[in-house]
């Protein structure tokens, strides 16, 4: 196989870093809502165009999937979320969000461009290598229970023998990418729960359901109750973010609205969840006379990397980037839809360094108003996104 990565690559990249950067750019400064990335599809689409590539638009209007290559090779597909988070974004750039409310707070504009970038460098090769490729720019990571589920209900995994992504990490200095075997992400459900009760005078509590207090009491019992009844007391993290009840200092409400999101890195955790925490909830207001509603929310599992995809990768981007680029990533507790697809084909999830540790500015995390990253993360994640491309035919064609 042709040798496309080094020198090579990195001539594609100096000719186009202004186009790649003003796109990423022109993606941050109009970001779209999951579900609503219509303009964001459109501009992907048209520069694939541009390359005489025949993209198409996901059944749900947003999204899109672009093949090319042919050879006896495995398909593999590069994948990149599209959508924005509903926050504002707080930086002085002028290249901030320019609707309130909307923000490129988590890096997909980046990962899009990763994934654009790759797709096109390696189009332009397609005569060189031994496979085809699919991009897959996916709408609506950021809505349980994601887009990625529309990708592969629409067929985008069919005849994929592999897939990969790259997420920012703020955590990870510029330079450097994150590989971590097994979970590297948390399963993320939603649970809702009402608590009814007659209400009162709040100079008479003993006549009624006292219902703040109860509401405060499950919201500090059930976390601890949830986690003593797995067999892994420290594989589930469950926070409340929301504690709705009454108006008035002096009234004793009828109902308290409580919502929590619960996590987990343990697949077997995360399917006994549910039960767990609706026992668990019961449990928390037996005898107290009032009555409860529970809405329990499945979301998605742990993103699970294969130990072979990981060694692959760990093997590419060495080669690529050198043995110092590479690190172990932590796992998170957060979550990410990618984990759909790695329950239906092998694949693997990697952390991309965006932070430069020159400039002596904060290390704003994700899903912050001031978040943004060293561009310079772009050519990183191309260079190891096409590495990875080709050791994956490598592996498979045994050369």
């Amino acid at each position: 196989m042709t040798d496309l990565t080094g020198r090579a690559l990195g001539r594609w990249l100096d000719a186009h870093h202004d186009e790649l950067i003003t796109f990423r750019r022109h993606m941050h400064a109009h970001p779209e809502l999951s579900g609503e990335e219509y303009e964001t599809t459109n501009a992907i689409v048209e520069r694939l165009e541009v390359a005489d590539l025949k993209p198409w638009v996901l059944s749900s209007g947003t999204g899109a999937i672009c093949d090319f290559g042919t050879g006896d090779g495995p398909r593999v597909a590069l994948r990149a979320d599209i959508d924005a988070l509903a926050m504002d974004d707080e930086k002085e750039v002028h290249y901030r969000s320019r609707f309130p409310g909307i923000a490129h707070a988590c890096g997909h504009d980046v990962h899009t461009t990763v994934v654009l970038g790759a797709g096109l460098y390696l189009a332009a090769h397609a005569d060189q290598l031994p496979g085809p490729i699919r991009l897959i720019f996916q709408p609506a990571e950021e809505k349980v229970p994601g887009g990625a589920l529309t990708v592969i209900d629409d067929g985008g995994l069919h005849d994929v023998a592999a897939v990969y992504g790259v997420h920012c990490d703020p955590k990870l200095d510029i330079g450097h990418i994150g590989l971590r075997k097994g979970a590297i992400t948390s399963a993320s459900d939603m649970v809702e729960i009402e608590l009814l009760g007659p209400g009162g005078h709040t100079a008479r509590p003993e006549l009624t359901v006292n219902m703040v207090t109860l509401a405060a009491r499950v919201v500090d019992e059930l976390p601890k109750r949830v986690s003593y009844e797995l067999a892994d007391r420290a594989a589930v993290k469950m926070v409340f973010g929301s504690i709705r009840s009454g108006e008035a200092g002096n009234v004793i409400p009828t109902h308290a609205r409580l919502l929590a999101t619960v996590r987990t890195p343990s697949v077997d955790a995360w399917e006994s969840l549910s039960a767990v925490v609706e026992q668990c909830v019961l449990a928390a207001v037996d005898g107290t006379g009032a009555e409860v509603r529970i809405n329990y929310t499945t979301g998605i599992p742990p993103v699970l990397n294969s130990a072979e995809e990981i060694a692959l990768i760990d093997a590419a981007a060495t080669a690529e980037l050198g043995a110092e680029a590479v690190t172990e990533a932590i796992q998170s507790w957060g979550g990410d839809d990618f984990a759909w697809y790695l329950r239906e084909v092998p694949g693997a999830y990697v952390r991309l360094g965006t932070h430069d540790p020159t400039t002596g500015h904060e290390r704003h995390d994700l899903h912050i108003g001031k978040f943004d990253v060293d561009e310079r993360a772009i050519a990183l994640g191309i260079r190891l996104m096409v590495a990875t491309t080709l050791a994956r035919f490598g592996a498979t064609a045994g050369v």
